[in-house]
């Protein structure tokens, strides 16, 4: 698995994670939405993630879009 779809995969864990959160547990966990889609949007501008610095510690190869 590449960096790119670490990430990407990781994304789209918290946002079905915060979705059962908000609908089981309590609404103020949508907000975890927000937090996610705003960090995907910052990283598609700058290409800094922090996540992708985490899986490139981990180990995980590099993919094309965070070098």
């Amino acid at each position: 698995m590449t960096l790119d779809r670490a990430v990407m995969m990781f994304a789209g864990f918290m946002v079905l994670l915060s979705l059962a959160l908000g609908f089981y547990v309590s609404p103020w966990w949508y907000l975890l939405n927000a937090f996610v889609g705003l960090n995907l949007m910052q990283a598609s501008l700058t290409g800094f993630c922090p996540a992708a610095m985490v899986f490139r510690k981990l180990g995980v190869k590099t993919g094309c879009a965070f070098k």
